[in-house]
């Protein structure tokens, strides 16, 4: 029941005489002489709340947008204690001054509960706004009435309800402006100043398109500065709305301005100079003198618009400097990178680094870590390692600072290998240095092997540059489309080693003619968008096989296969592709059909029952309809992780595993069968089609993207 009463002068009177009787009600010597029982206990404001917050008054007192539930932990006689509940009501009284200074009071009293259970009262939406609304609450048994909240020691609990909501903020920026002109800023962090349109301002909430939503507290002033860094150009709009104390958010103002792409780098050497040169030519910034240990025109990586790098013989003399610092103040935000090709992988060695009197600033190179090689990038005293260095093989390694967050990040071939936050920077204006690292004795931890397209920044390089960058277009080592055998020969449609057929596979065109009494003739067809025929297996004997390994499988190596299976139920498990040694597969793809999946397994060594990673996608059978399936196998040697991916998906959760243990197979290319204990076994029933291997791990979209992918790089 809720009681309005609006007290005048005379009014006021009448509602001190209740609360007076109220009290003396509950004084505790009047109910004991009259029953013997004990009223319930005084509440206490620790057990108060004010919508969810805690009971304060004064200065302290909430601001709300929305009227508030009141809530009070009440205790009988018992206190509360175990095995002592009692059986109450809550008598709540909200009061405040109204219009021309009279005071208006509402009261209300819950139904009977125990005291085990809160109580609350929704407060009714006509209390005023912008005006100082003050409660209290007693607890009530039979005995009678506690005291109020508000007595003794207690205060009233008090909030202001705040219904208004503040006007839209104002936006400047002088790193973005919001006059249709294009800057130029992936990379680069931007400042919006936000001020507001109101005097009790807080907060702002705000979002980018294309990302989430966040707040950032208003200054003493209201206003507040928001910072953004551009990740892509194009058209951006920063949306802001003002939040007051009550929390309540105004209308938005939207403010649009322009990114270009970001800026070049302040320093670039392709190191792809003339034969005999004794310096290498600038992109940007100074020209670097080389050392008699350098020799130009080496070879690029493949699939890169390299054509050509410098070779450091790992002495002395081998070494490029501009003589002069490149990162101008290594306290701000730089980064720098290159591609390389180590031609040994022990200790330290040294890529790009910058002098700091005997020591060096930074230090992009490799190290050994537990024995084993791994990509380095340092930074004052923090040192960020990942990814694994193999010795003639590429890598594109990339060492970032960012200064606003104090965070160091390596990148290994476009991936992140590591990070290390709250990095300490150290003053280093000395000379920029290729391939060797600066200590208390002179130069040391030389490189020795390649090095190609040395670039340093004085801002973030985002994560697609970073992929643009150590990007290489696929280089195929082989696609068999087995459309054609010839003599029993499914040949490599660039030239390369031809799939050999053994008993039990054949090959089925469509064009084939065939026996009308046969109960298969008609029922059998290519796989879809897979050409104009495939490859047959019996489950028997069935497989077809290269000579010699087509892919190496210590390294970073891309498979993929269509396949369907002829069974709803098979009895086994059934490989579609592998490749091993003599008594193991190094990767092989198979279907489980207990689990009804398909799996991929590495061997950890070419040995019967080596340990295995195996990761699993669950997929129907195939039961010889539709077109099959496309599996996909990607090992990344650099961040020693391998996926599987069934029709261009993998899982989340599972469809990627580290994997540590790659081992170079000797054995040829298999389709349809794979290694057992027993020797060869796991014989595929059903049909598969358009088989491709790459060097190199492919991308998410590039798989997606196949069969259709440009065979670059052969």
């Amino acid at each position: 029941m809720v009681i309005r009463t609006g007290v005048g002068r005379a009014r006021r009177a009448t509602a001190v005489a209740v609360v007076a009787a109220g009290t003396v009600l509950a004084a505790p010597g009047t109910v004991l002489a009259a029953t013997g029982a004990l009223p319930p206990k005084q509440p206490v404001t620790a057990d108060l709340e004010t919508g969810g917050e805690p009971c304060v008054s004064g200065d302290e007192r909430p601001y709300v947008g929305s009227v508030p539930r009141l809530t009070a932990q009440l205790h009988g006689p018992g206190g509360g204690q175990p095995g002592q509940a009692n059986r109450l009501r809550g008598e709540f009284e909200a009061w405040w001054q109204g219009e021309g200074g009279a005071e208006e009071r509402v009261t209300m009293t819950t139904t009977t509960m125990s005291d085990s259970s809160p109580f609350s009262w929704q407060l009714p939406s006509e209390i005023p706004d912008e005006t100082v609304i003050s409660w209290r609450v007693r607890a009530v048994n039979d005995a009678g009435a506690s005291a109020w909240s508000s007595e003794g020691a207690g205060a009233p609990c008090q909030f202001v309800y705040d219904r208004t909501l503040p006007d839209a903020p104002v936006v400047t920026s002088g790193d973005y402006p919001d006059d249709h002109t294009w800057t130029p800023g992936v990379g680069v962090r931007g400042t919006f100043h936000v001020t507001a349109q109101a005097d009790d301002v807080t907060a702002y909430a705000y979002s980018f398109i294309g990302g989430p939503s966040k707040t950032v507290e208003a200054g003493p002033d209201g206003s507040a500065e928001i910072r953004f860094l551009p990740e892509s150009a194009g058209v951006q709009t920063l949306s802001v709305q003002a939040q007051d104390r009550a929390g309540n958010r105004g209308p938005r103002t939207s403010y649009t301005f322009r990114i270009g792409e970001g800026p070049a780098p302040v320093a670039r050497w392709k190191l792809a100079d003339a034969a005999g040169s004794r310096s290498a030519v600038a992109e940007t910034g100074a020209a670097a003198r080389a050392g008699a240990g350098v020799t130009f025109r080496a070879p690029a990586p493949s699939g890169t618009p390299l054509t050509a790098t410098a070779s450091l013989d790992g002495s002395g003399h081998g070494f490029l400097t501009p003589g002069t610092p490149v990162v101008t103040d290594t306290a701000k935000t730089f980064a720098v990178g290159g591609w390389v090709r180590p031609g040994r992988v022990d200790g330290t060695r040294t890529v790009l680094s910058q002098d700091a009197g005997t020591a060096r600033a930074f230090a992009l190179g490799l190290t050994r870590v537990a024995g084993a090689p791994q990509w380095s990038f340092s930074v004052g005293g923090a040192r960020i390692t990942g990814g694994l260095p193999e010795t003639g093989a590429w890598a594109h390694v990339l060492g970032q600072y960012d200064a606003e967050t104090g965070t160091a990040r390596l990148y290994v071939n476009g991936r992140a290998a590591g990070e290390e936050m709250a990095v300490t920077p150290v003053a280093g204006e000395g000379a920029f240095q290729i391939g060797r690292a600066r200590g208390a004795q002179g130069y040391r931890d030389r490189w020795q092997g390649e090095i190609g397209d040395v670039r340093a920044y004085d801002r973030i390089v985002v994560a697609s540059e970073v992929r643009d960058l150590a990007a290489r277009a696929p280089r195929r080592l082989g696609h068999w489309a087995l459309d054609t055998a010839p003599d029993g020969l499914a040949p490599e449609e660039g030239g390369g080693a031809p799939l050999k057929l053994g008993p039990g596979a054949s090959l089925y065109r469509l064009d084939d003619p065939c026996d009308p009494l046969d109960l298969e003739c008609g029922q059998d067809f290519p796989l879809e968008m897979d050409g104009d025929g495939h490859l047959r297996l019996d489950g028997v004997t069935g497989h077809a096989a290269t000579d010699t390994p087509v892919v190496d499988t210590s390294g970073s190596f891309t498979v993929s296969v269509r396949v369907r299976l002829a069974d709803d139920e098979p009895a086994g498990p059934m490989t579609a592709i592998s490749q091993g040694g003599e008594h193991g597969d190094a990767f092989k793809v198979r279907f489980d059909p207990e689990n009804s999946s398909w799996d991929l397994v590495m061997a950890h060594a070419d040995a019967s029952g080596a340990p295995e990673t195996v990761l699993s996608r669950i997929e129907s059978p195939d039961g010889n309809s539709g077109s099959g399936h496309r599996v996909t196998v990607v090992h990344d040697a650099s961040s020693r992780q391998v996926s599987l991916y069934v029709d261009g998906v993998k899982f989340d959760d599972g469809g990627t595993a580290d994997f540590t243990a790659a081992w170079k197979s000797t054995g040829g290319l298999q389709l349809g069968r794979g290694r057992t204990a027993d020797g060869w076994g796991e014989y595929l029933h059903g049909a598969v089609d358009s088989v491709f291997a790459y060097e190199g791990a492919l991308s998410e979209e590039e798989i997606r993207r196949l069969p259709w992918l440009p065979a670059v790089g052969r």
